[in-house]
């Protein structure tokens, strides 16, 4: 994936398949912490501590019918490659929060896209599902 965003919204769209009503992200950039912080937090189905870990393999996918499932690895993969890392904390019946974070300085960390787009874009094709979006900014 070229950016960010585009990541966001195959998260978000995984959550809207996990049958959550509600999916918040939230963004941070961290200036003097040198620090991107993107949390895409859902009230979803949730997983076990078993499925967390087999979310992060590319081969594999709750989904019926698909034999890769590759949001997740691909986001995890973007943050390590932009000097982050990448964790999934989810309950069953609960739902997930994903958070990715990212150096800032890091010459191999994706660009933003259009975060603002993406998430107008989720709004409208799920009306049915609560969409929040929050970015903040901490300077100097």
């Amino acid at each position: 994936m070229q950016d960010i965003s585009l990541h966001l919204l195959d998260i978000a769209e995984n959550s809207v398949n996990a049958g959550a009503t509600r999916v918040d992200i939230r963004i941070v950039e961290d200036a003097p912490g040198d620090r991107l912080c993107v949390e895409i937090r859902d009230n979803g189905k949730g997983m076990d501590s078993a499925t967390m870990r087999k979310a992060l393999d590319p081969f594999y996918t709750s989904k019926p019918g698909k034999r890769i499932g590759l949001g997740i690895p691909l986001l995890a993969q973007a943050a390590r490659e932009g000097g982050g890392k990448l964790v999934i904390d989810s309950d069953p019946e609960e739902g997930t929060c994903i958070v990715a974070t990212f150096m800032l300085s890091h010459p191999d960390r994706k660009p933003m896209g259009d975060v603002d787009g993406t998430v107008r874009m989720l709004q409208i094709t799920h009306p049915e599902i609560e969409f929040t979006y929050e970015f903040m900014r901490q300077e100097e």
